[in-house]
Order: structure tokens, then sequence, then C-alpha cells
């Protein structure tokens, strides 16, 4: 739901800035307790999961899937003729505004990739030596806002700026597939290798690689809080980002403020509430 204040409320009352925490609601500690068979907070079911992928890797993170996606899983991969056969298959209006939209994503960071540079003078040399990551994993949401931008917004940078490897994992919906959106997203930014699996245990097993998914270097992209608290117990392993919660977004608007702008400012934070 989209919640509407006058200014006055929202400088009184909505302004905060909150230390991102762990606080659960009732109903999530209830499904840790149905999932994990004992009440457990956030953090330490998440610990368990991260744990159990870095000790019996493919095996847990199956088990993992089924339990908190409800979906049982023969394999993990998604192959690319997949990726562009719904790029193919996409409607060619959205197809084009995901043309567009790589397009600026990358024309914007070609313009920030850093050079390395060597100074020499009388006293020798000095300088500054960049290199690429050779794999870099996205976590790209794709429960109930399939976030095609996220994927878009988080792969190109890193094809631009020379990843060897750029690695997708996504949860899979009720059927076990990955949202056709998702997948032409995929072929459109360069993606080398797409998994369907979400969750604290698709970060442990970038974090950690397992038996059919490849390590990597860092992990990028949000979540909800098993991702967030995943990627915090794994950094150090890999690196991160960024911790990341729910996007709080205030749209400011007085009565000279064009009416359709406003709505479309509001509209496009519609997809993180059913609401």
């Amino acid at each position: 739901m989209i919640r509407i204040f006058p200014s006055v409320v929202a400088a009184q009352e909505i302004l905060e800035r909150r230390r991102y925490g762990t606080e659960a609601s009732p109903a999530l500690l209830a499904s840790i307790q149905r999932v994990f068979g004992q009440a457990l907070g956030v953090e330490e079911a998440v610990r368990r999961i991260v744990d159990d992928v870095r000790s019996w890797g493919d095996l847990a993170v199956e088990e993992w899937t089924k339990k908190a996606d409800g979906v049982e899983l023969e394999r993990f991969n998604v192959p690319p003729e997949h990726w562009r056969a719904a790029l193919e298959s996409l409607d060619p209006k959205l197809r084009q505004a995901l043309e567009l939209a790589a397009e600026r994503i990358a024309s914007f960071h070609r313009r920030q990739v850093p050079q390395s540079w060597t100074h020499w003078d009388a006293e020798g040399a000095l300088g500054q030596v960049i290199r690429p990551l050779r794999s870099v994993g996205v976590c790209v949401p794709g429960g109930t806002a399939p976030l095609f931008s996220t994927l878009l917004m988080s792969v190109i940078p890193a094809k631009v700026a020379g990843v060897r490897k750029v690695v997708v994992v996504t949860p899979p919906q009720r059927t076990g597939s990955v949202s056709a959106v998702i997948l032409a997203a995929a072929a459109l930014a360069g993606v080398d290798e797409l998994y369907r699996i979400g969750g604290a245990q698709a970060v442990a097993a970038l974090a950690y690689g397992t038996q059919s998914i490849p390590r990597v270097d860092k992990i990028v992209g949000p979540g909800n809080i098993f991702v967030t608290l995943a990627k915090r117990q794994v950094f150090g392993t890999v690196g991160i980002e960024g911790l990341y919660g729910p996007t709080e977004t205030m749209v400011i608007a007085d009565e000279l403020a064009d009416p359709m702008q406003a709505a479309a400012d509001l509209l496009a934070q519609a997809e993180h509430d059913r609401l």
C-alpha cells in the first residue's frame, strides 16, 4: 500500500533513519519454526543454512530450496538457449524498453571505468594498476515482482568493467521456472551462467562453491532479510557491495506538481507491496 503523509507528519514521524537490524515479524518467526522444527532467530536460521551449504554443497541447496521455496529441482542451471528463447518471445515493446535500458546503463558506466596509470619522475615511478575481478555473483529478486532492472543494473556494469564471469542467481517460481523477463534480460546483459536458486542458500553457494555452482569473488544485489544476513555472514570469504533493506522513498509534491509525474513516481515503488 502506498501511504501519503502531509509534510508536517512526515517531518515529525517518518523522517527517521533506523539502524538495520534483524527484527522479524511474528509471521516470519512462525515460518522459521515450521521449517526448522524449533524456534530460532533469523540470524541463527541463516547461519544454519549457510553452514549446511558450506558442508554439503548441492545437496543442501536442493534441500533448502525445497523447504524455503516449496520447489524440488533436479538441476539448478538454466541453459543459455532458454534465455535466448525468452528474449525472442518477449513482447516487442517490452524488449525495446529493455534494450534501451541496457544501452543507457552501459553508456553511463563506460564513462566510469578507471584506468591504470604510471607516473615517472627523478625519484622513480609510482602508479596504480586496476584489474577487474575474475567473477561476480548477482542476486536477482524473483518473487512477487521479478526485478529484471536489478539484473541489468548489476550485470552490465560488471561486464563493462571487464569481469570475466558473471553468475546470476534468482529464486524459482512455484512451477520451478524462472520469470521469462529475467531470462530475456540475462540474454541482453551478457550473463555467463544463471541458476534458479535464491535466499541464504544461493548466497552461500556463491561464497563457497558447490559441485555445480561456482565460487565467485564478489556477491552483489539485493534480497530479503535472509539474503542480506547471509551476505553479512559470508563477507570476508567473498566481497560484497553492501547490505540493503527495503527501499524507503518519499515523493515530495505540492499543488504545482504535475499529477501524472507524481503518480508515476509513486507507481514506480508499487512493486514492493502486493497491495
